[in-house]
């Protein structure tokens, strides 16, 4: 009786919130900060990340609420569509990472005599910041996914889009990095 009574009052919250934009309004007051904070605390407590972020929950959230089925609670609900766009945009980022070092090998190839100014400044670039986001994106997103989020490292995977093995490799080269780079040492990676 109580799990069919929540199912019944979390898919009446999100049907009254929609059917007006003063309810969508209040709904979306209440349920903004636990989103927000949850994004904020994953994403290297970037404001502007986590409230781009938080707003692309809300939409996706708007436009897949006939998915919804009630079996939690609607913020549970809406973290888990944060969830999967943290990881739309750490995979987004290490591709752009992955693109940005093939071009910055194709330059110290084209001009040997820029090689070791480069590598110093790529050196330099990844002791700025704090630890987390010093790490490259694969790497904060599965210590996200894993560390915080208290995830097996299966659905990390899945979440990520690679296979259980890569991601436990992924894990643990994350976690090293974050040790060297925490205690202010360069990272492998």
């Amino acid at each position: 009786m109580t799990t069919r009574t929540t199912v019944a009052n979390g898919l009446d919250e999100l049907r009254l919130a929609l059917a007006s934009d003063r309810a969508f309004e209040a709904w979306y007051e209440r349920t903004l900060p636990r989103v927000y904070a949850y994004l904020f605390s994953r994403c290297g407590r970037d404001a502007t990340l986590a409230e781009e972020l938080s707003q692309q929950t809300f939409i996706a959230a708007v436009d897949q609420r006939a998915r919804y089925d009630g079996r939690s609670d609607v913020v549970t609900w809406l973290c888990g569509i944060a969830r999967h766009k943290l990881a739309d945009y750490f995979r987004a980022v290490e591709r752009e990472e992955r693109r940005q070092m093939r071009l910055e090998i194709r330059q110290i190839r084209m001009d040997a005599a820029a090689a070791p100014a480069m590598v110093t400044a790529l050196d330099n670039r990844a002791a700025i910041g704090d630890a987390l986001r010093s790490l490259p994106a694969a790497q904060r997103a599965v210590l996200a996914f894993v560390v915080l989020d208290d995830l097996p490292v299966v659905e990390a995977a899945r979440l990520m889009g690679k296979s259980a093995s890569a991601t436990q490799s992924l894990l643990h080269r994350a976690r090293t990095n974050f040790a060297r780079a925490y205690d202010g040492e360069p990272s492998d990676d």
